[in-house]
């Protein structure tokens, strides 16, 4: 005799423990090395852009967290779809990774760091953006269609501005796009989850 083990809105935070967990250590990792900054100022000679992409990075874990409780409204809970959402949650966390190694032995500076990895950070952040369309997707159309055209148009202009960051170098392109990133991501936040519904 069958029976059903769960419903699911049982199984959601079963999800959402497992996730917070991936999405828990990505917050300690860009919280402890700002702690190591704090710790010694001198160490390494700091880069404004890189800790321009710490605060945007640390703001999209915390959105990250806030947005997924749309997830509940999911009716079937697959194992493609856990695997999925952990996968996202992974791909944030390996950000954090990028942007506090473990060691800075091979370094003279962040800014120096910065841009020797930048075509994994911003090959990761690109993939977090298409990651994204997935997630609004499972949580159903209306969902979706919440974002309207601006969403349409946000994701390819941020993919491509992410492909220009890797093969651009150059400082003033880097200052402006992690400063747009910024203003655009607190504004959609303020805009379109303010609540949570």
């Amino acid at each position: 005799m069958a029976t059903e083990i769960a419903s699911p809105h049982d199984i959601f935070p079963h999800i959402r423990i497992v996730m917070g967990m991936v999405i828990g250590l990505g917050v300690t990792r860009l919280l402890s090395g700002l702690a190591r900054i704090v710790q010694h100022p001198g160490q390494y000679r700091l880069y404004p852009v890189h800790l321009a992409w710490v605060g945007s990075v640390l703001l999209m874990l915390v959105h990250f967290w806030w947005w997924e409780f749309g997830l509940y409204a999911i009716e079937t809970w697959t194992f493609g779809k856990y695997l999925f959402i952990i996968f996202y949650a992974i791909t944030l966390f390996l950000l954090c990774a990028l942007l506090f190694p473990d060691s800075m032995l091979d370094y003279t500076s962040y800014e120096d760091f910065f841009y020797s990895r930048r075509a994994w950070f911003f090959g990761l952040l690109a993939a977090t953006y298409l990651l994204d369309v997935v997630d609004t997707l499972l949580k159903g159309p209306e969902h979706f269609a919440r974002f309207g055209n601006e969403y349409l148009f946000r994701t390819p202009v941020f993919v491509a501005l992410c492909i220009a960051a890797i093969l651009v170098r150059d400082r003033r392109f880097h200052i402006a796009f992690v400063a747009a990133a910024l203003v655009y991501q607190i504004s959609f936040i303020l805009r379109l989850f303010d609540t949570i519904v």
